[in-house]
């Protein structure tokens, strides 16, 4: 019986989707293989979803500063729908320069609602590549709740405005008892302080420090707010911020500018490590037996590979398997040891075939198709099994 070889790569961010790395890998291995797109919850999870076979649903929502677009998430028919932040309220979406005060995850909620209305039993959602540091309020808007000032008006969507936050109405809140909702993400930060959202992911997006002071208030206020008045943790006092950290201080809370934390807060989501949650649900573990070796890989094998990226991910569930792991990618800054000691036998880089980045981004299918037929003769796959 000829063994295959299971190709499960993530985006190369820039130049190719996780569905078109696969392709040209396996073009050019030249030898029976099983394609796995994969994500680790932040931009392409919708995509390969996709490619393993859910249906694309796409409809238009509000973007992150509250111009309409066409967003789509992943549907299966049995239920499940996975959503990714990125689609809807990612930095990608804006329509020029970066705003770190207004941007809403208002259009996320659109989607999620939209998979509710669709008759979704299980929502999962990849948070990655926000726009938006507004703890997920825009989303719980889309949802049903109105966030009230003190004269009863409701406020304007965007992180700065849950300053003058006095209440939450839910009252309308759309129903979603017996959904349940997974979010799907490997940054474990606290909504609040100097690890939150505000203080580590705000000027990413363009937040000045006097910026990120502003949103850490407002996202304070938000945690406090919403803990008096849901029981997060007890009845406290609006402002006592310290007394608020409950759920804003679980890990995760801080996640895609504190969505995270609606996610936890108002729709009783549990966070699930992203790659090995999606690994799972795309059939992973299926996959990879009977197989003689995985293929994994993304744009730029780095530090932040080694922190629940999806090619340790993929080498993780691939040592469970008994599966020995190569990786592709655009460039690579690992050494071997570390590469080994994360499960992940060699690597193979576009950069050793091309020295200019440009070149490689440009030519990225063409040079791994030439790359992998290269790691074919390495592993000696011709004949092989």
């Amino acid at each position: 019986m000829v063994q295959h070889v299971l190709v499960a790569p993530d985006k190369f961010k820039g130049s190719l989707t996780a569905a078109e790395v696969a392709a040209r890998v396996s073009a050019g291995l030249g030898v029976p293989t099983v394609e796995l797109p994969v994500a680790d919850g932040g931009d392409g999870t919708v995509d390969a979803a996709v490619a393993c076979g859910f249906e694309r649903i796409t409809i238009e929502v509000t973007g992150p500063t509250g111009e309409r677009v066409l967003a789509s998430y992943a549907w299966q028919p049995a239920g499940t729908a996975v959503v990714e932040l990125a689609e809807a309220s990612g930095l990608r979406r804006l329509p020029g320069d970066r705003e770190p005060l207004t941007a809403t995850s208002y259009g996320t909620g659109e989607l999620i609602a939209d998979a509710v209305r669709r008759g979704a039993k299980r929502v999962v959602l990849g948070l990655g590549g926000s726009a938006c540091t507004d703890g997920g309020a825009g989303l719980a808007q889309a949802l049903g709740a109105r966030l009230l000032d003190g004269d009863g008006d409701d406020l304007p969507r965007g992180g700065a405005a849950l300053k003058e936050l006095a209440r939450i109405d839910l009252s309308g809140f759309m129903n979603v008892s017996g959904v349940e909702f997974v979010v799907a993400s490997d940054v474990d930060n606290p909504l609040l302080g100097p690890h939150g959202a505000a203080a580590v992911y705000g000027p990413q997006k363009g937040a000045t420090p006097d910026d990120v002071k502003t949103l850490e208030a407002a996202l304070a206020r938000l945690a406090a707010v919403a803990t008096a008045t849901h029981g997060l943790m007890g009845a406290v006092e609006h402002d006592d911020v310290v007394r608020a950290m409950g759920v804003a201080g679980a890990p995760g809370a801080g996640a895609a500018g504190g969505v995270g934390f609606a996610a936890l807060a108002f729709l009783h989501a549990e966070i699930r490590p992203g790659i090995d949650y999606l690994l799972d649900l795309l059939g992973f573990g299926e996959l990879v037996e009977g197989a003689r070796l995985v293929i994994t890989g993304e744009g730029s094998l780095d530090e932040q590979s080694l922190r629940g990226k999806a090619p340790v991910g993929v080498a993780q569930a691939a040592a469970r398997a008994g599966v020995p792991v190569v990786a592709v990618c655009g460039r690579r800054t690992l050494s071997d040891a570390e590469l080994k000691a994360a499960g992940i036998e060699a690597a193979y880089a576009l950069t050793d075939l091309e020295p200019d980045p440009a070149v490689c981004m440009a030519e990225a299918g063409p040079l791994l198709e030439r790359l992998a037929t290269r790691l074919a003769a390495d592993r000696r796959l011709e004949g092989d099994g």
